[in-house]
């Protein structure tokens, strides 16, 4: 089920990241990139559409790799596993273009955010549970109908 969903939860990510840039929600780091993007509660500084950017990468990049990935492997829980290393990938390089969580700040001496740190455990969880589905997988015996 869950092989099913997560290509159905590219859309949602998509659509929930342009209902956040169309709120002002969420915004980057300051930046001079022509990109840049004056939000309304940002303040007076360009800011980077970080929004825009989650909605193409996990929306849309994800969306199409996972759409186009989904027949090709018979493993049954590799398209989740696929959906959270991804995910995880793509949103780990975009928190370097986001502000981040006012209450948490920086880590490990102001390289890491608390989203990146979370990321990464969301790809080791990927790799296990590819591993498991991969084991499961080949124990099922295959049904001889006669």
């Amino acid at each position: 089920i869950s092989d099913t969903v997560v290509i159905t939860a590219t859309q949602g990510i998509f659509f929930g990241r342009i209902g956040n840039f169309i709120n002002g929600e969420l915004y980057g780091r300051a930046t001079n990139s022509p990109l840049g993007i004056i939000f309304k509660n940002g303040g007076p500084l360009a800011r980077h559409p970080s929004q825009l950017y989650e909605a193409i990468g996990e929306g849309i990049i994800l969306f199409t790799l996972l759409w186009l990935t989904r027949s090709k492997f018979k493993v049954v829980g590799f398209t989740s596993a696929l959906f959270m290393l991804g995910y995880g990938s793509i949103r780990f390089i975009i928190e370097f273009f986001r502000e981040p969580d006012s209450h948490l700040g920086y880590f490990f001496s102001g390289y890491l955010t608390m989203g990146q740190i979370l990321c990464l455990a969301q790809i080791a969880f990927a790799f296990f549970v590819y591993l498991i589905a991969n084991k499961l997988n080949h124990k099922r015996k295959p049904k001889v109908i006669i």
